[in-house]
């Protein structure tokens, strides 16, 4: 490597191995670079024309056998390396062999010893006149058969019987025999009688176990031992290929490095290095070469003055230098930059930068670096209005997302900090929270507070506040307009509201506040307080007008939801008033309901229970399309409607109809009044449950159909007749009658619980039947399965449900008798009633039952038509019903003095607590209730 002379009063830069010289080039100003270039080009031209020139092959692999050159010591290297490795793999291959060889002779002998030991046979050619003539045959055999070089049969003393060669036979046999002759086996390796050989010996045992001879196989490992031979060949070719490929790699370094050089001698690289040492170290820019990786290669003594550079820089990675985050990643990209500002330490740097890979040149870039702290205070005020304005337009896109009051001022201090201050509240008056305009003198309420810390001693929200005349806050409130204290320690009537928190606050590090009252028009809502902590420095004007502008644009926001707030309460309060408080008293259903309005408004969902007469009760679920407080309104007119014509206590078909012609009458009406809202659509379903027969009769317009839970838990939606929305006229409406059993459960619901923008209604249909089919028996339970299960996050209607467990009125206490078309049997209607009245235990209601009656009675006799029937029902209330084929309906008036009748009704009317007519399909019923004593 090497390396530039120091120049005198500067530091050589250190430079890495691997940079070249071209590099050292484009490190240089542009200026200086054509001179270099210039030298370097001219000195390469003479020595091209003095025959010096380096780039040819040949000239490339003389370079490299000298040994005074990196190509030379590197090819030397190549080559023992290569030696190195070629006598390592012959060395092991020989080892390698060696082990094979001898394992695979000890396992070849092995087998072919006992195999011979164990034939068939064996045992009794031992016990032969003549072994040899016997086994000789089958131990060559045998030999030839197994690629062994002997086997041999011997008696205990160790006499062979067999031997590949005859004159052997009879002989002492060569080896330990004593392992065997214990019932062993014995593998050794032996210099035999026919050279070196790895045997095997075992017994030959008689059927009881006994030795009665030995069997000897072995192997001369010279025939197992031959790969090396055959492969030894290969070896060296490889080695042959490795030394020549070595070789030419050694001529292609060389002649890259000639061409790395340029071909120039030591003298002129010297030179130019020190020209460029001259260059790098007196221009007044910092200069930075760096690798592709981002490692710093190089930088002047200026690069190390401007960016503060440590003494060992180079080799490392420039996000390791301990520069800003920006800088270090601009120039570890390696991206060309031209004059891009960084601010490092106190100085504002333009950064340029280019890659280096042109015209051929290295992977990386170099960097130039300017000071230009001179331009700091105008970009800092840039920056500052920069910051300002990108405030505020956060301001007008994150304050006011929600038409909350509350959310809205919490929205206004997140934003405020801690980008414009440490602290930040709202206060505001108590009514404007309730969506009400405040009234002068009345307290504050702290509504929001955001902070870089959660330990100031500041109010708290939901804190009252009320500010003395004295203190900043107040004179905000008094005069309308913003107020700023830059030492917040002098001012004058601050300690006057808390002495013992103003302490706390200053002590705490609050020294500057700005507060501005939160205007509406003419209407103050309430103040906006800033505060700085952490900022040094205090506030000032710019930044009172800022804070100024920041709660212009946030009060519109508060004051819109203030105005929505009240609405919504007005709305809320409609809906709730119109809706039913309690549920009346009636004996023929255990009713349980749940009514959740939406998250986004006021619908026009509404339901009701009304009782009937003759015990029955009806229930009634409907819905207004809409939201606010049309929909609120329009619910309310249709629910006093159904509770009106429920009076007359029509059929459910014929109640709405008469429901569906009144809003057709009232689309009319707000369609000929301008600005007004016809009723866009509405549904409902009307069911009367009949305890006495455990009928229900259920008529729906466009509602969705109710559901039945039997008794044994099975969920079915009856099939129902679906009528056309009210309001469309022109169309009737049809019934359903069901029967339920005692305990049955009639679910009744909108269409907010079951469908929703995200669900089919098929869907939510499914869904709720498996919710009522786990839920518990009791109407209570029932609710509170379907809505765990089918209450969306944030209901975007409103919903109504009502669950009610039949009941049934026991047959004891029902009495019914029919009575002939006969004056004389209303005598006969008293007896019975007296005879079951006094059954029932209610003799004090005798006298005003037989006199009830006998006017009802004889009012059908007199003017009604046969059939006519007497019915008592014993349940809340005593009820007499007198059944007629009639259809005309008496009427209750005062007679005169000097009248002989029409005084009949008026005594039922006088001694009934309620008593009307009702029409069934075949006459009318004309009942009375008594309350029980």
């Amino acid at each position: 490597m090497v390396r530039l002379p120091a120049r005198p009063g500067t530091r050589s830069p250190r430079r890495p191995s691997g940079v070249r010289a071209s590099a050292h080039d484009r490190a240089a100003g542009a200026s200086e670079q054509a001179p270099g270039r210039g030298a370097r080009r001219s000195l390469a031209r003479r020595e091209r024309e003095a025959g010096r020139s380096r780039s040819g092959p040949g000239a490339g692999l003389r370079a490299a056998l000298s040994g005074r050159s990196v190509a030379g010591q590197v090819f030397v290297l190549q080559v023992v390396i290569v030696l190195l490795l070629v006598l390592a793999a012959v060395v092991a291959l020989l080892l390698q062999v060696r082990r094979d060889s001898t394992q695979e002779a000890r396992n070849r002998s092995l087998a072919v010893a006992e195999a011979f030991a164990n034939a068939p046979g064996t045992v009794q050619a031992l016990g032969a006149p003549d072994p040899t003539a016997v086994l000789q045959p089958r131990a060559e055999a045998a030999r030839k058969a197994a690629n062994v070089d002997f086997v041999v049969v011997m008696n205990t003393d160790g006499i062979r019987y067999t031997h590949p060669r005859p004159d052997r036979i009879g002989k002492k046999f060569v080896g330990n025999i004593g392992p065997a002759l214990a019932g062993g086996t014995e593998i050794e390796e032996i210099n035999g009688t026919i050279g070196r050989l790895v045997q095997a010996v075992v017994p030959v045992k008689a059927p009881d176990g006994k030795v009665v001879g030995l069997v000897a196989a072995g192997v001369t490992t010279e025939h197992v031992g031959g790969a090396v031979n055959r492969q030894m060949p290969l070896v060296l070719a490889a080695a042959a290929v490795g030394l020549a490929l070595a070789t030419a790699g050694t001529a292609l370094v060389s002649r890259r490095l000639l061409r790395q050089t340029h071909g120039l001698g030591p003298r002129e690289m010297t030179r130019m290095y020190e020209h460029h040492d001259a260059v790098l170290h007196s221009v007044r820019e910092g200069v930075l070469i760096l690798g592709e990786d981002g490692d710093l290669l190089l930088a002047n003594d200026e690069a190390h003055r401007l960016l503060g550079l440590p003494q060992d820089a180079e080799r490392r990675h420039v996000s390791e230098l301990g520069l800003p985050p920006e800088t270090a990643a601009l120039l570890a990209s390696g991206r060309v930059a031209t004059d891009e500002v960084h601010l490092v330490g106190d100085r504002l740097l333009a950064v340029n930068q280019r890659p280096t890979d042109v015209d051929g040149g290295p992977p990386g870039s170099v960097a130039t670096l300017r000071d230009t702290t001179e331009l700091r205070a105008l970009s800092g005020r840039a920056e500052v209005a920069r910051e300002r304005l990108s405030l505020l337009y956060d301001a007008g896109l994150g304050i006011g997302t929600s038409l909350d009051v509350t959310r809205t001022a919490e929205e206004l201090t997140e934003l405020a900090v801690p980008r414009f201050a440490d602290f930040a509240s709202v206060d505001l008056f108590d009514a404007v929270l309730d969506g009400e305009e405040p009234a002068a003198g009345s307290e504050l309420r702290r509504a929001a507070f955001s902070g870089i810390r959660k330990d100031a001693p500041l109010y708290t929200p939901g804190e009252r506040i009320r500010w003395v005349e004295s203190s900043p806050q107040a004179e905000s409130l008094r005069g309308g307009r913003a107020v700023l204290e830059p030492r917040l320690g002098e001012a004058p009537g601050r300690s006057a509201q808390d002495a013992e928190r103003t302490a706390k606050v200053v002590e705490y590090g609050i020294h500057s506040l700005i507060t501005v009252p939160v205007r509406a028009g003419s209407l103050v809502l309430g103040l906006v307080n800033f505060w700085r902590c952490e900022k040094p420095e205090p506030f000032d004007a710019e930044d009172l007008a800022l804070a100024e502008e920041l709660v212009a644009r946030a009060a519109v926001s508060i004051d819109n939801a203030r105005r929505f707030t009240r609405e919504h309460s007005m709305a809320v309060t409609l809906q709730r008033s119109l809706l039913p408080r309690t549920l009346p008293e009636q004996g023929a259903l255990d009713i349980a309901y749940r009514y959740l309005p939406a998250q986004a408004g006021v619908g026009g969902d509404w339901f009701d229970v009304l009782p009937l007469s003759g015990a029955r009760v009806a229930l009634v679920v409907g819905d207004v399309v809409g939201h606010g407080l049309h929909a609120a309104a329009t619910m309310g007119r249709l629910r006093t409607a159904v509770h009106n014509f429920s009076a007359l206590d029509p059929p459910p078909d014929e109640l709405l109809g008469l429901l569906d012609e009144m809003v057709g009458r009232i689309d009319q009406d707000e369609a000929a009044e301008p600005g007004s809202a016809p009723v866009t659509g509405a549904t409902c379903l009307y069911a009367i449950y009949d305890p006495a027969s455990r009928h229900c009769t259920v008529a729906r317009a466009g509602h969705p159909p109710p559901a039945v839970v039997r008794p044994d838990g099975s969920v079915e939606f009856p099939d129902v007749p679906a009528g056309p929305p009210l309001g469309l006229g022109g169309l009737p409406f049809e019934t359903a009658d069901l029967e339920l059993a005692e305990g049955s459960r009639l679910v009744l619901y909108t269409d907010g619980l079951v469908e929703d923008r995200g669900r089919d209604i098929d869907d939510g249909l499914e869904l709720l039947r498996t919710a009522l089919a786990g839920a518990g028996p009791s109407p209570e339970d029932t609710c509170r399965a379907v809505l765990e299960s089918e209450l969306p996050e944030r209901p975007s209607d409103d919903i109504a449900l009502i669950v009610a467990r039949t009941r049934a009125l026991a047959a004891d206490r029902v009495a019914e008798w029919p009575v002939p078309m006969d004056p004389a049997a209303v005598g006969e209607v008293r007896a019975s009633v007296t005879r079951q009245l006094a059954r029932w235990d209610l003799q004090d209601l005798t006298f005003t039952t037989e006199l009830i009656l006998s006017e009802l009675v004889t009012n059908a006799l007199r003017y009604g038509s046969a059939p006519v029937r007497v019915r008592m029902l014993y349940d809340r209330s005593l009820i007499c019903e007198v059944f007629d084929g009639s259809t005309t309906s008496p009427h209750l008036r005062y007679a005169a003095m000097t009248d002989e009748g029409g005084r009949g009704l008026f005594l039922v009317a006088q001694l009934a607590e309620r008593w009307g007519t009702r029409y069934t399909p075949r006459g009318k019923v004309i009942w009375a209730e008594q309350p029980l004593p």
